[in-house]
């Protein structure tokens, strides 16, 4: 309204869509050493991160690792259901290569950081960057964009203030990996 407070929202989450341009380097850096390390050297889909997964999983008997890519777990989160299946993977594959064809690199990593779940009904980094730090994404400390990568694999039990011995073991890989 005319004194800046809320009227509607056209989502019931809680969700900030943010431009690739204004999402600091760091952050990107972030969530792209811990999620999909490959991105900008592979296609849609990483076969790598696949076949490992798929190695690791077989081995222990059960899902231990994810092996999709940043287009992959996009394309799951915009047109898939969440719950894992041979059926579900191979449509993942399929949106992701469509998705790919379609969009650049900078599209879909936008479109991944505006979509996520952070937690707490968070969707995107922006939202969660507020939430958690009250910060703008593009203000956020090496240690902050670290804590927020964190969270995608696990945000309830990942938060940054409730669970803070888990969230800093995390946040640390997540710097680790980013070097």
């Amino acid at each position: 309204d005319a004194n800046g407070n809320l009227i509607a929202s056209l989502y019931d989450e809680n969700r900030v869509n943010v431009q690739l341009k204004d999402i600091s380097r760091i952050m990107v850096k972030a969530i792209v050493s811990i999620e999909d390390y490959r991105y900008y050297s592979h296609g849609a889909l990483d076969l790598k991160g696949t076949l490992r997964a798929l190695v690791t999983n077989q081995a222990s008997d059960g899902v231990v690792q994810g092996g999709s890519s940043i287009t992959q777990q996009l394309a799951r989160n915009l047109f898939l259901w969440p719950e894992p299946s041979y059926t579900r993977k191979a449509l993942e594959a399929y949106f992701a290569v469509l998705m790919e064809l379609t969009w650049s690199k900078r599209r879909i990593l936008e479109l991944y950081l505006n979509e996520i779940y952070l937690g707490f009904s968070a969707y995107g980094i922006a939202a969660a960057s507020l939430l958690y730090f009250d910060k703008s994404v593009h203000e956020l400390t090496v240690a902050e964009a670290a804590y927020l990568a964190a969270l995608p694999k696990a945000p309830s039990t990942l938060h940054p203030f409730r669970q803070r011995e888990r969230a800093t073991e995390r946040r640390n890989y997540v710097i680790d990996r980013m070097v």
